[in-house]
């Protein structure tokens, strides 16, 4: 899937290239509007990723090219380093359909791509993840590992299908907190490390099988291909 971003700051360009290329997205880089724009009528994109990195004015030429794209079904999806209520309304007013905050959880950037593209195509939807052999279906909360099932509880299989829906990218404690024992919940680390525990003995993760769960303190957990990132879980 191919992924439009207008980022002018660097680092946080290679930020987002670096979590949509791990989450399996193509993220092509525009340095200006005028090269994004001569893009968009030769090139078919599944998202628009722009940086609003100060609040434009309302006469912005992103805002009134926001305003009159009313033709395009690309979903666009703003980012900005500004916590600012009129911000968001000038942007999703204009026509953008969504607006992240950043720093952000780059779990939580390849969650709102992900949704955004499925708003705009429901066939997209997915229901079912196949990776180095295992497979999770979300319809049943089903799991097996080449064909033979395995049995977790429902937030094992929560738990699961986060770090499988996005190998490669860090998922923090008060993500995984929230996701899986709902937003008002306060889990201790320990409790989670106990499910990240179980779940990689039920997976039988390792190098055996190609696919490790490593922690890093300070980020939380990411799924690893052990093949290709070169180290095992933590």
């Amino acid at each position: 899937m191919n992924i439009a971003c207008l980022i002018r700051n660097a680092s946080v360009l290679e930020l987002v290239r670096a979590t949509l290329r791990q989450a399996g997205f193509n993220c092509i880089p525009y340095s200006s509007e005028v090269l994004l724009f001569r893009a968009l009528p030769r090139q078919e994109f599944d998202l628009i990723l722009i940086d609003f990195a100060a609040a434009p004015s309302a006469d912005d030429t992103i805002l009134s090219w926001l305003n009159c794209r009313a033709v395009s079904d690309t979903p666009v999806l703003g980012l900005s380093p500004l916590r600012e209520a009129q911000l968001t309304v000038l942007v999703l007013g204009s026509g953008a359909d969504d607006l992240l905050v950043r720093p952000f959880d780059p779990v939580e950037l390849v969650a709102r791509a992900r949704a955004l593209i499925r708003r705009c195509n429901r066939g997209a939807a997915r229901r079912k993840i196949e990776l180095a052999g295992f497979m999770l279906d979300r319809d049943n909360s089903a799991s097996a590992f080449r064909g033979a099932p395995i049995d977790l509880t429902s937030r094992e299989f929560g738990l699961a299908w986060m770090f499988f829906s996005s190998p490669g990218v860090y998922i923090s404690r008060e993500t995984i907190g929230t996701s899986i024992w709902s937003a008002a919940s306060e889990v201790a680390g320990r409790t989670i490390e106990q499910h990240v525990y179980k779940l990689r003995k039920k997976l039988q993760l390792g190098p055996e099988r190609g696919v490790g769960i490593r922690t890093a303190y300070g980020q939380g957990y990411r799924l690893e291909l052990i093949g290709q990132a070169g180290a095992g879980a933590g």
